[in-house]
């Protein structure tokens, strides 16, 4: 569509504008969507460490939008000019952010303007929903008994370990001496080896 027959009417920019963004997720599913080899246990385990990352981001962005609001409340108390009651509403304060702001902008028609609202920042409602997520991960993962198995796998692992050092000082025919020095040398290794 030209210019003249519609296409830089704000509706027909707002589809293009959607198309594109549509575009652009079909190729990110694309990259997200690639088939990986684990099993249940490692995938769980996988999903609680990467959503406890999500979470502290998110945290992180709640608590920018926080230390915003107070140094734009320190701003607004040393330059109220009448602007910012227009611009966040008559008497409202900007140091409410996180429940406070702008929910709907609309340029043309008769219901032009902005609309301010008390609803939950987006960032805070991400954060909030990621920590839902979170508990619900990381319940699924104690009820399928990760950590026990992880245990587990440790003691076995360290049961293997001990049996190859075993087998090493046995075949190496060491002196009296030397196997009297075994639980003093051995241990404090593996202990490096450890940290």
């Amino acid at each position: 569509m030209c210019r003249v027959h519609g296409g830089s009417a704000p509706q027909n920019l707002e589809a293009g504008r959607r198309r594109v963004a549509e575009e652009r997720a079909l190729q990110l599913v694309e990259t997200y969507g690639r088939r990986v080899e684990t099993t249940a246990a490692e995938a769980l385990l996988e999903e609680v460490q990467w959503t406890a990352g999500h979470v502290a981001w998110l945290r992180d962005r709640v608590q920018e939008i926080e230390a915003q609001a107070a140094a734009d409340s320190d701003d607004h108390d040393e330059e109220a000019d009448g602007a910012d009651e227009e611009a966040y509403g008559r008497g409202r304060r900007r140091e409410s952010s996180l429940v406070w702001g702008v929910t709907r902008q609309k340029i043309g028609g008769e219901d032009r303007g902005t609309t301010w609202e008390t609803a939950p920042n987006i960032w805070l409602r991400l954060y909030q929903t990621e920590r839902t997520h979170l508990v619900k991960v990381c319940a699924a993962a104690i009820s399928a008994g990760i950590e026990e198995r992880k245990v587990r796998m440790a003691e076995q692992h360290g049961a293997l370990v001990a049996q190859v050092i075993r087998a090493i000082l046995a075949d190496l025919q060491l002196t009296q001496e030397q196997q009297d020095r075994v639980p003093e040398v051995v241990p404090r290794h593996l202990r490096a080896l450890a940290s």
